[in-house]
């Protein structure tokens, strides 16, 4: 069925032609296709481009992340539903702070989102916890804009450049919770992934070398110069990844653990750094 064929008023035959290239959702992605976009023309466009291969969030222009509307632009890295566990663990440790409270009336808590991509970590962590300090990297420039709008309205800043290089001096040494999710796809791995990501997100946004931890490796290698005493590194890892993740920053001198979510198939390895 072409576009010109399609029945652009017919939600059943916009999900029939999502359904037949391969979309599970399809009356799911019809519904949101037909509410984001007003006219038969816009409607069949957004209809091909889906078909084609390009991701939903894409042809939006937004995700749904821990329950805010993020903001996203074409070629930016996607949010995908198991980095929730990453916000849950980073809220948990930011409420069970024995010292924040004193700290919120003084000097609030300092938190960074690396590898921030569109600032969807970052912004769910500062809406679920209020008082933040909220700084947000990522060495993409179309990342960047994008995360700007996001963190934006948390009241959090962002910076363009490479891992640590990007962060402000000012903040060395004070940061309570570093949250990461950078590339842990192995390089060998990516050409099996599903074709909207590999096509139309950034490779860089996925590729984490040779065995997927070569950030890890440079993330925990700094870590410690950057974080508070007792701070805390957590990053989003994958369960097959997971102990390579763990060594690494038990390696850096972390005092390690995993967390698994089922629901969200979701992992992380979170490092408390030394007092």
């Amino acid at each position: 069925m072409s576009a010109t064929e399609l029945d652009v008023e017919s939600l059943a035959g916009i999900a029939e032609r999502l359904r037949s290239a391969g979309c599970v959702f399809a009356e799911e992605e019809a519904r949101l296709l037909l509410a984001a976009v007003s006219g038969p023309a816009e409607i069949a466009a957004a209809v091909d481009r889906r078909v084609a291969g390009y991701p939903l969030e894409h042809i939006l222009g937004r995700a749904a992340f821990c329950g805010l509307r993020i903001e996203l632009d074409a070629g930016v890295f996607v949010p995908r539903r198991r980095t929730g566990l990453l916000v849950s663990e980073a809220a948990a440790l930011l409420s069970a702070d024995p010292k924040r409270k004193h700290r919120e009336s003084s000097e609030p808590a300092v938190v960074v989102d690396l590898c921030c991509g569109s600032g969807a970590v970052g912004a769910a962590i500062a809406f679920w916890i209020r008082g933040l300090e909220l700084h947000a990297a990522d060495i993409d420039h179309a990342a960047v804009a994008c995360a700007r709008r996001n963190i934006g309205r948390v009241g959090g800043e962002v910076h363009q450049g490479d891992l640590f290089d990007a962060l402000p001096r000012a903040i060395k040494g004070r940061i309570r919770v570093l949250a990461v999710n950078a590339p842990y796809v192995p390089t060998g791995a990516i050409d099996s992934m599903p074709h909207e990501a590999r096509e139309h997100e950034p490779f860089w946004s996925l590729d984490g070398g040779a065995d997927g931890l070569e950030f890890h490796r440079r993330i925990a290698a700094e870590a410690n110069e950057w974080l508070r005493p007792g701070g805390n590194l957590i990053i989003e890892t994958s369960e097959r990844q997971a102990a390579g993740t763990a060594s690494i920053l038990a390696s850096a001198g972390f005092a390690v653990r995993t967390v698994r979510s089922e629901e969200l198939d979701g992992t992380v390895v979170v490092g408390r750094a030394r007092l």
